[in-house]
């Protein structure tokens, strides 16, 4: 799904968080960069669609390739990507990637990881296990991006492997979402992967304007916790509706108050969640935290289909929020994330036609859903005080 340009939006609601427009435009070697306010995104909710433009991306690549994943996966789509970064490292480009060690780890293996190296690609395993630093092990890449010639970018929740492949494993492939950005935004992508790359935080320039979209990382110079605030503002700032989907509802009290503040001084606020969640201990944390927001006027609904596994937000029909991040601890306080914000009515357009198809396949959480059993009692306490490290 294409979402064509779209100027400056004129609303006041969340102007704090992201500020005003631009509606500039300038060229340079990429062709016409579209400033912040003429942003032009592509929506992918299909793995081989993403996956085909992600990899002819990357075959017409003429300077360089930075890749990140939290899974990258030695099988059928996993070697794809690895035969075309091996071709454009052998061609002389600079191509660099760096999965997570934890994410991976059970994913890839040590003749993909030898075939990238041997091929020219320099390969970094973020936060390997080590005797001397364990505590480190903790904190996770999550992020996926892909940035090409610094003039294409890929951001989402798509990770590299079968399992968001219909072609490859059929109708019960997972649920995601993805985004394709160029120009300005294209840049901050490169600018993101370049700052964890080496190891610091992002210091991006301030615009002496403030975009209306903008890739925001979790963790940066200025705030140890940016993306909380920024979410924390986008509900604060609702008039009419909040829309999320996300694999992990785990939040902190303050997202938590933020929401039901929104559903009871009126806002149409709906959380679409799994079902039935593949990590067993948030389904148990999951009923103690939506029966707070149900008596606050939260509808909650559980998708019942597929594994989801798609990270956005919007907010009035004209904020939105897709990139890598859960909604629990360990993408809002401890993993290094990124997503973008922006203000895009005809994305958020896209995102709610997508939210209402994934409704038909959901079901509302209430007296339906299956009751617990008496182990779930007694773990329910356990897993509660275990949130912050699921």
């Amino acid at each position: 799904m294409v979402i064509p340009r779209l100027g400056g939006v004129n609303n006041k609601a969340g102007t704090s968080a992201l500020g005003g427009l631009h509606r500039q435009r300038r060229w340079d070697r990429c062709g016409p960069i579209l400033l912040p306010g003429e942003e032009s995104f592509q929506l992918f909710t299909e793995g081989d669609n993403l996956y085909a433009a992600m990899l002819a991306a990357i075959r017409r690549a003429r300077r360089g390739i930075a890749l990140e994943s939290y899974i990258f996966a030695d099988d059928e789509v996993g070697r794809s990507f690895a035969d075309a970064l091996a071709e454009r490292a052998r061609a002389g480009l600079d191509v660099r990637v760096h999965l997570d060690a934890a994410g991976s780890l059970f994913w890839a293996s040590r003749e993909l990881d030898l075939f990238l190296k041997k091929s020219g690609v320099i390969l970094r395993w973020f936060h390997r296990w080590h005797w001397s630093q364990p505590m480190r092990y903790n904190q996770r890449n999550h992020r996926k991006l892909l940035v090409v010639d610094q003039c294409e970018a890929f951001l989402g929740g798509f990770n590299i492997h079968r399992e968001n492949s219909r072609r490859h494993y059929g109708e019960h492939r997972w649920r995601d979402t993805h985004l394709a950005m160029t120009g300005n935004l294209a840049r901050q992508a490169h600018a993101a992967f370049e700052s964890l790359w080496r190891g610091c935080h992002w210091r991006a320039t301030p615009e002496s304007d403030s975009p209306s979209a903008v890739l925001l990382p979790n963790k940066s110079a200025y705030c140890a916790h940016r993306l909380r605030c920024v979410f924390a503002a986008m509900f604060g700032s609702a008039q009419r509706n909040i829309e999320l989907t996300t694999p992990y509802f785990v939040p902190d009290e303050w997202t938590l108050r933020a929401l039901g503040q929104a559903a009871e001084r009126g806002v149409s606020v709906r959380l679409l969640v799994p079902w039935k969640s593949d990590i067993a201990p948030i389904d148990l944390i999951a009923r103690r935290i939506y029966g707070r927001l149900q008596c606050r006027g939260v509808r909650v609904f559980g998708y019942r289909t597929r594994l989801l596994h798609a990270k956005t937000v919007s907010v009035d029909d004209d904020w939105v929020s897709v990139g890598t991040a859960n909604f629990d601890y360990r993408s809002l306080f401890l993993n290094h994330e990124l997503n973008l914000c922006a203000r895009n009515r005809q994305l958020a357009a896209a995102l709610k036609v997508q939210f209402e198809a994934d409704l038909v396949n959901a079901e509302e959480l209430g007296a339906n859903w299956p009751s617990r059993q008496i182990a779930s009692r007694l773990l329910t306490p356990l897993a509660w005080v275990a949130r912050r490290w699921l």
